[in-house]
């Protein structure tokens, strides 16, 4: 039996402040999900990278995420690991095989076809959102020197613990499946990169939102591909706010992960304090 913690309770219910804006703007709102009408699914937080930054950021964000996972495990949420492009990996895994065999559901509307890096995509909707805030064409690597591009991946870094309760996969015909078989209507995705992944993959923010799903973001549980010297010309973390803000208004509210754990939120090293 685990203790109550603060900002949740132990009677199945989270207690979430949801953050989204209008225009610019920042509006919060308290509400409550039940956990076990809740998943959470980590997006691409792999065991290398080929950008050397963005690598050893994952390194740092994935310790205390694994800390949320835990405590989200606890509280009843359902957590999908999506680490895109190397489920095979984890073949013979149960959690694995419980992605595969659950029973199939029908969308309510069709999903995304698109494919790009290995698995389906959903590219930036111009009927609801504006282009993302930050320059990303060269692929975002803010190293010195820009590291060349490979798959550098080969399965989920080891920090994150896959229980054996949890689900493996990158697919969202997959993910919906899981889902519906659970009567989930609550999505909380977190994970790298948020600029690309975290909104186009399958079982990502666009995809989820265009489901009717509920959905919210943890805001200091992701990072952005973005180089400061690309426009707007900011420093690589007010690049990642600004894709935050960007998906708090056009696609769905943000939380942090002191909902889940009632402790301080995530910085990284190098981000400025506030």
């Amino acid at each position: 039996m685990f203790s109550p913690i603060p900002g949740s309770s132990a009677d199945n219910v989270l207690r979430l402040t949801l953050r989204s804006r209008s225009s610019t703007t920042p509006e919060e709102t308290r509400t409550t999900w039940r956990a076990d009408q809740t998943a959470l699914i980590i997006c691409d937080m792999w065991d290398d990278h080929w950008c050397k930054s963005a690598s050893r950021r994952v390194a740092e964000l994935a310790g205390p995420m694994n800390e949320m996972v835990e405590q989200a495990r606890q509280q009843g949420l359902f957590i999908i690991h999506a680490p895109s492009s190397t489920v095979n990996f984890y073949n013979d895994t149960p959690q694995r095989e419980r992605a595969r065999n659950a029973p199939h559901a029908t969308p309510p509307v069709a999903l995304s076809a698109a494919e790009r890096w290995g698995t389906a995509w959903c590219w930036p909707d111009t009927t609801r959102e504006a282009d993302l805030p930050i320059d990303d064409t060269d692929m975002g690597c803010d190293c010195a020197q820009k590291c060349t591009i490979r798959e550098a991946w080969t399965r989920q870094i080891a920090t994150l613990r896959i229980d054996d309760r949890d689900a493996i996969t990158d697919n969202g015909q997959e993910t919906y499946n899981l889902l519906e078989a659970r009567g989930i209507r609550n999505v909380i995705l977190m994970g790298v990169h948020l600029n690309m992944c975290v909104l186009g993959r399958p079982f990502g923010i666009r995809q989820m939102v265009h489901l009717g799903k509920n959905v919210a973001l943890v805001r200091d549980m992701t990072d952005t591909m973005y180089d400061p010297r690309r426009e707007p010309g900011v420093t690589h973390f007010a690049g990642t706010d600004l894709v935050v803000k960007h998906v708090e208004q056009y696609w769905c509210p943000s939380i942090l992960s002191s909902d889940i754990t009632g402790r301080p939120p995530f910085r990284f090293k190098d981000a400025p304090r506030p």
